[in-house]
């Protein structure tokens, strides 16, 4: 058995960059920075930064490169790939990306206007594969019917 998953919550490095390939299929592409916390052997708090190239196809390009903006938090959920090229210099050159699958938004950056001000990634949409958005819903808005429910009427 073999897995490639990669599944990564951090904030956008730039703005969103839209193209279209040949074949017409729009690719957005942009830039995620992820923190990580140890103390080291002296028992000091260290911090690390690491940087993820992220590649988006199809609808959920175009919905990317729409509502994404640089310092905005996002989960990304794909598959990791390595592409080489050669160089104008001749030289080989080779680039890592996460391909996203699915593209949970977060809250935008700080001052940025309406809901700036809280932190999470589950109160915004998510654009999937399939390029539909899927609002979360909150606990409390949640509507009820109205009518109770028979038992009899459960088919399980």
């Amino acid at each position: 058995m073999y897995l490639n998953k990669a599944l990564i919550i951090g904030n956008l490095t730039r703005d969103p960059e839209l193209k279209a390939l040949p074949s017409g299929i729009k690719v957005c592409s942009f830039g995620v920075a992820t923190n990580r916390s140890y103390k080291d052997k002296d028992g000091n708090r260290q911090d690390s930064v690491e940087f993820h190239n992220v590649a988006v196809f199809g609808r959920t390009a175009e919905l990317s490169a729409q509502y994404l903006k640089k310092g905005q938090q996002v989960l990304i959920e794909g598959r990791l790939q390595t592409r080489s090229w050669e160089g104008k210099d001749g030289e080989k050159r080779y680039r890592t990306e996460i391909i996203a699958d699915n593209v949970q938004f977060g809250n935008k950056p700080m001052g940025s206007g309406a809901g700036a001000g809280s932190s999470g990634v589950s109160s915004a949409p998510v654009a999937t594969k399939g390029g539909a958005e899927q609002p979360d819903a909150p606990a409390d808005k949640i509507e009820y019917p109205a009518e109770e429910i028979n038992p009899d009427d459960i088919p399980f």
